[in-house]
């Protein structure tokens, strides 16, 4: 066996993967787990800065995003249990960015 084999062998092994491609939505899922890890850090910081608890659109957003990658993610693993997770808080993240824009509609809400 070639080192390079080797070295391929040991990286999908090591991903549970079987081919190149899946390097490509293991990487989907490690930047969507990022994005939804981040949500946390700017929720942090926004209370911090109000000196109370904040949740700013930010945190819905980023939820959002890093749900939606997760769950194109579990749906490539066949990972119910992932679909499942990610999807019924999907439904509360859209729902909390209605109503901020909702109570809000003549200004554009951001963070």
């Amino acid at each position: 066996m070639l080192a390079a084999d080797a070295d391929r062998s040991t990286i999908f092994a090591f991903l549970n993967i079987t081919s190149w491609a899946g390097v490509t939505w293991v990487g989907l899922g490690f930047l969507g787990q990022m994005l939804f890890t981040a949500r946390m850090l700017v929720q942090w910081l926004a209370s911090e800065k109000s000196k109370r608890s904040v949740v700013p659109p930010a945190f819905w957003w980023l939820s959002l995003i890093g749900a939606s990658m997760l769950i194109a993610y579990f749906i490539w693993r066949k990972d119910v249990v992932g679909v499942l997770g990610q999807g019924f808080g999907w439904i509360i993240y859209i729902r909390n960015l209605a109503l901020i824009y909702q109570n809000h509609p003549e200004k554009e809400v951001i963070v």
